[in-house]
């Protein structure tokens, strides 16, 4: 139980972080926004892989790991857009 939690967060956060190195801009949200929203589509991504039959496959799972990190990467620019740290300035320059 504990491993599975453990693995939850690592694989979170590094679904979270590949969504806002791929996500174009700035995102000024936290680091434990990104982790909670790569949790997020992790579990959400593995159970659309799951549902379309490719969640456990021979060798590495790439069709739900790209179902993953598409969701982070829509989950990571809803929450920019939601907490105001999208990275735009409204400041004239």
């Amino acid at each position: 139980m504990i491993g599975t939690i453990l693995w939850a967060i690592i694989g979170g956060a590094v679904i979270g972080v590949l969504a806002r190195l791929i996500l174009p801009g700035r995102q000024n949200i936290s680091v434990v926004a990104t982790v909670v929203v790569g949790i997020i589509a992790a579990f959400i991504g593995g159970l659309i892989a799951t549902w379309l039959g490719v969640g456990r496959t021979n060798g590495v799972d790439w069709i739900r790991h790209a179902i993953q990190i598409v969701l982070a990467i829509i989950g990571v620019y809803i929450t920019a857009r939601l907490t105001g740290g999208h990275g735009r300035s409204t400041t004239a320059r």
